[in-house]
């Protein structure tokens, strides 16, 4: 029977004959003595069918449409190489993902940039590189691109607009309510894209807006449509993404095709039949598709039985920052029966460094290898070097074969802005 946990894992995961699992026909020991642990592993065929997927139910229903990939879920140049050629463009939140994108090869024309407090340097960046649509949050953005814009051009540009629509995720991923520090309330929306267009070095291209992150109910997502609408008829309408992702065997987002659906039946009811709609997964386009690799380094049998790991808060904030719920197998041991309720928590100096809370394990041993599934989205963004830590190498597998598309940070690396 196959563990209850192995759908959490990418397409195609599964269990040889002596209890290790398999990912990309690479077996998790081979790949902790080849590229250590704690690592980020990438299964390369899931994240290309993925892309696939979102790209066909989109385009297929409505050509005139274009995915792109919220690159801050996971702002790996190879990831997001992997969504160039898989004819998707790029949403950027910052100069550094600009910067990655640019090297990942897309074409800058389908680079969507965001930002709430966007600074004059990564505008210029932006307005150099040939940005296609960069989303204005503000009047201060349109007077920093009004500097910037040489006469003659114009800047394409988004009005970030708040919907108005509270969705049922957790408050610190929510973005669509009044309040949001993102966008503008449908007023001062009106205010600022009139002066858009006014500008001569400015041309206002559409609205957009986002809901939020992790919503399962399509629905909820499709309901800021209606609000873009209202606001006038434009070339362009950016609906955002915010499609949740499985962590668990509870979890029951929307489906692809289900997510789209729900979006391009309220655009057909609102919207004209010939502007582009654009959508920018993130979180379900990325998180499947990886695990993180971790060695066991103690096990404290007392009040409650503490299994600690090699990593933690340094390469997995989303427990702490919104308690996010993970699952995890011991990948070594599938075979073995589940024996204790134990907290698995990291090596960080912090009672918050807890990654999963409770969780069923075998029996648990120093130097077992525990991987914690649906690892793919803003891990890796969000990594970072509390007590010294090292950041975690990225490695993709595929077809039995593994490699390191970033590497593991060394000790000379925490050193090399030191004066």
């Amino acid at each position: 029977m196959p563990h209850p946990l192995l759908d959490l894992f990418p397409t195609g995961a599964a269990v040889d004959p002596d209890g290790t699992l398999v990912v990309g026909g690479c077996r998790v020991d081979d790949l902790a003595r080849e590229f250590g642990t704690p690592a980020i592993v990438v299964d390369e065929a899931s994240l290309r069918a993925r892309a696939r997927e979102y790209r066909t139910a989109l385009t297929s229903r409505r050509p005139n449409a274009r995915v792109v990939f919220a690159s801050k879920a996971f702002p790996a140049t190879a990831v997001q190489r992997v969504m160039v050629e898989e004819g998707l463009g790029l949403d950027v939140a910052g100069g550094g993902e600009i910067l990655s994108a640019l090297r990942a090869g897309v074409d800058p024309a389908l680079i969507v940039m965001h930002g709430n407090a966007k600074t004059t340097e990564e505008l210029r960046i932006a307005v150099e590189a040939g940005i296609g649509l960069v989303v204005v949050d503000n009047e201060d953005d349109v007077d920093r691109l009004e500097q910037l814009v040489e006469p003659g051009s114009a800047q394409g540009v988004l009005v970030r607009v708040v919907p108005d629509v509270v969705s049922s995720t957790h408050p610190a991923v929510q973005t669509g309510q009044v309040g949001s520090k993102f966008g503008l309330t449908a007023a001062a929306a009106r205010l600022l894209i009139a002066r858009i267009e006014a500008s001569p070095l400015l041309e206002l291209r559409g609205v957009h807006a986002h809901v939020g992150s992790q919503i399962m109910d399509a629905a909820e997502l499709a309901a800021a449509v209606a609000p873009l609408a209202a606001l006038g008829t434009f070339p362009v309408y950016d609906l955002g993404g915010g499609l949740g992702a499985r962590y668990t065997t509870d979890d029951r987002p929307a489906s692809v095709d289900e997510y789209v659906e729900a979006l391009l039946a309220a655009a057909d009811e609102h919207l004209p039949a010939d502007a582009e709609i654009i959508i920018e997964p993130g979180r379900s386009m990325v998180n499947a598709s990886a695990f993180t690799l971790y060695t066991v380094t103690t096990v404290k049998r007392d009040a409650r039985t503490f299994v600690a790991v090699d990593g933690g808060m340094g390469d997995n904030l989303e427990v702490a920052l919104f308690q996010q719920r993970f699952e995890a197998v011991l990948a070594d041991r599938l075979h073995d029966e589940d024996a204790e309720e134990v907290v698995v928590v990291g090596r960080h100096c912090e009672s918050g460094d807890v990654l999963i809370d409770p969780l069923r394990l075998p029996a648990a041993r120093v130097g077992d290898l525990l991987a914690v599934a649906a690892t793919g989205a803003y891990t890796h963004t969000m990594a970072n070097n509390y007590n010294g830590y090292r950041r975690p190498p990225v490695v993709f597998v595929r077809d039995g074969e593994a490699r390191a598309v970033i590497r593991r940070e060394t000790w000379d690396d925490l050193f090399d802005r030191d004066l």
